[in-house]
């Protein structure tokens, strides 16, 4: 729950952070700050021998992670929330739980029971709803182009998300690994795709509230939780974030509801709850 109340920020700072930088520069200074903010947590706790122990297997497998989890997620989400509707963008966004349930049981070899096909089935089915507006006849393909990068950018973080059930790193190393990763790679990316560009007055909270809560202490409680239970059962808790997202992004930016979009978006939430029971 600690991880739907940050995560369901993120269409907040996605939007205010890229008022003056675009989805490459944002996600470089967001990954920055949060890369500090592990390393002060990790000079505290007197820890941060403990990511200089771990094997080069545990390296290579967590940097592979965070390329996954925290640069290429963000990078094509952003682009999103930059290039479309923040709630269109928000419904699709959160189909990944589905790709969780799914993955898992190819991956983690979990059963997949009728209550998991349910939640498949409504998840997916509610993600179409949004991406057609409800009109089947009338599908809009330059619509469709940011709205198939967003789904990518959902399957994207539930292959993270399974593959980072059974990694043997504390939840603090991991983290800090991730972002040490995002950093460099967004940095790099910045450069070959943008160009460097300070933060500005309006985006240096919404870099600060990202770096430091939604896209970087958000994600130890993430680990943490796919610990303690089957990914299958932890993943559709996440649902209910896209209903505190809605309304900040209604309350903040005044955009227009559709009633197609509460139709798609209680068809995913209730395939989480099928799910859950």
């Amino acid at each position: 729950m600690l991880c739907v109340l940050l995560w369901s920020l993120i269409p907040l700072v996605s939007k205010l952070g890229q008022a003056d930088l675009d989805n490459h520069q944002f996600l470089f200074w967001s990954s920055v700050v949060s890369l500090a903010t592990f390393m002060v947590i990790n000079i505290s706790n007197k820890s941060l021998s403990d990511c200089l122990k771990l094997s080069k297997r545990n390296w290579i497998h967590a940097i592979v992670l965070g390329f996954l989890g925290t640069y290429l997620y963000y990078i094509l989400l952003y682009f999103g929330y930059a290039h479309a509707k923040g709630l269109e963008v928000l419904v699709i966004q959160y189909s990944w739980p589905i790709f969780v349930i799914i993955l898992s049981v190819f991956i983690l070899k979990e059963t997949l029971n009728a209550h998991k096909i349910i939640s498949i089935v409504l998840g997916f089915l509610g993600v179409f709803m949004v991406l057609t507006k409800g009109d089947f006849t009338n599908i809009h393909l330059d619509n469709l182009w940011v709205d198939g990068i967003v789904l990518l950018a959902a399957l994207v973080f539930g292959l993270f998300s399974v593959l980072s059930k059974h990694i043997d790193i504390p939840p603090l190393s991991l983290t800090t690994i991730f972002f040490l990763a995002s950093t460099i790679i967004s940095f790099a990316s910045m450069l070959l795709f943008s160009s460097i560009s300070l933060p500005t007055q309006s985006t240096i909270i919404p870099i600060l509230l990202n770096g430091v809560l939604v896209n970087g202490i958000s994600y130890i409680f993430w680990i943490k939780a796919l610990k303690f239970g089957n990914a299958s059962f932890v993943a559709p808790f996440v649902f209910f974030t896209p209903v505190l997202s809605t309304l900040i992004l209604i309350v903040f930016f005044k955009e227009a509801f559709h009633m197609i979009y509460l139709i798609g978006m209680l068809m995913v939430i209730m395939g989480g709850l099928v799910n859950r029971k």
